[in-house]
């Protein structure tokens, strides 16, 4: 009797990509599957000249594509993606180069499979910075 099982392919390689986006940087880090050994890594500040445009979607998309390249020379085929912002007392909303980082990638070729947000957030956390009456303009 044929089995009503689909055929699974053994011969994908799984990574994960870390993508820590804050509003000064976007970072994009591949590793295999445990996360211990780095496979390639990219920052937006490698690819403008100027400081402000470190954290913009092309900056983040120049990064993601610098690092897909590298990942397909070392036969890669899938990942499962880490969106991380900065988090503690910082911002929890990852910044403006996440998105873009994550379609590059995905644009790359590669089949994408969990997205998950992993940014550190407290339980109980230190003091903000800004005093006891806050930042005054």
């Amino acid at each position: 009797m044929l089995s009503e099982e689909p055929e699974k392919n053994t011969n994908e390689k799984w990574g994960i990509a870390h993508i820590y986006s804050s509003y000064n940087n976007t970072i994009v880090h591949l590793t295999d599957l445990t996360g211990a050994e780095t496979v390639s890594i990219s920052s937006g500040g490698m690819h403008v000249n100027a400081d402000r445009y470190e954290s913009s979607p092309y900056a983040a998309m120049k990064a993601s594509t610098a690092v897909v390249e590298v990942a397909k020379t070392k036969g890669f085929t899938a990942f499962h993606i880490r969106v991380r912002a900065v988090g503690g007392v910082g911002s929890r909303v990852p910044g403006p180069g996440a998105q873009a980082a994550i379609r590059a990638i995905a644009r790359g070729g590669f089949k994408i499979g969990r997205i998950d947000d992993v940014t550190p957030i407290p339980h109980d956390t230190t003091r903000k910075k800004g005093g006891k009456r806050g930042r005054r303009v």
